[in-house]
């Protein structure tokens, strides 16, 4: 007998404080459930997707949200950081929308991952991290193209700079958050509801004739990035 679907939420997160305490900003529901886990592992996706198919029935959205920056310059650059980088920030989404497939074609679904304005201008010094979003949009292009028809959506969202954990250290200070704000058109930093919120946008029917595509989440920065080049150029 086919089990019928709940609604859920399946958290998953490998810093067990940080899955704790964005479970507490999401607030108690009995259809959640969180997982501890290294995306960067093979094994974890494939069992996450079947672990929310078990639990709740059934599987409607994926949010591929998990993200390592290592610094450093490619000159010194190793092949364990690179592989890392490259492992959690790209192809834990391939891993996860391939699991997903099966239980996702012909009843539709969203799959929407967390890109970086530094895909298309990657900045120097943070290791593969560009590059490896970079690929990312490009998978998510394909995925649309690939699995549009088996009506699966794939998408993706570029946030500018943004205040969260991994960015604390750099903008945490009022004088590195100040130069960064000055080159935003808005005059702020976003915050992690701006990108939820343009992730939500791209999970919901509404954007059900959206498929492919990268919102870029920014307050304008790579208009004024892009303006610049231009300006150096003539």
């Amino acid at each position: 007998m086919r089990q019928e679907k709940a609604p859920g939420l399946l958290l998953v997160d490998m810093n067990q404080g940080g899955l704790e305490e964005t479970a507490r900003l999401v607030g108690e529901q009995a259809g959640m459930l969180t997982v501890t886990a290294d995306l960067a592992d093979v094994e974890q996706p494939k069992r996450l997707v079947e672990l929310a198919v078990d639990r709740f029935g059934g599987l409607d959205v994926i949010v591929s949200n998990a993200g390592v920056l290592i610094p450093g310059s490619l000159r010194d650059l190793t092949v364990l950081d690179y592989e890392r980088t490259f492992a959690v920030n790209t192809r834990a989404t391939w891993l996860l929308g391939q699991a997903a497939l099966p239980h996702m074609e012909g009843k539709g679904g969203a799959i929407v991952a967390t890109a970086s304005i530094g895909a298309v201008m990657p900045p120097p010094m943070i290791g593969a991290y560009g590059p490896s979003k970079a690929a990312l949009t490009g998978l998510i292009r394909l995925m649309a193209q690939e699995w549009g028809p088996l009506g699966i959506r794939s998408n993706s969202v570029s946030p500018g700079p943004t205040l969260t954990g991994m960015t604390q250290n750099q903008y945490g200070h009022p004088e590195g958050r100040q130069r960064r704000e000055a080159a935003i058109p808005v005059r702020r930093l976003g915050v992690p509801e701006d990108i939820a919120n343009a992730i939500v946008f791209l999970s919901r029917p509404e954007s059900g004739f959206i498929n492919g595509i990268d919102i870029t989440v920014d307050g304008g920065m790579m208009t004024t990035l892009l303006q610049a080049s231009v300006s150096q150029a003539k």
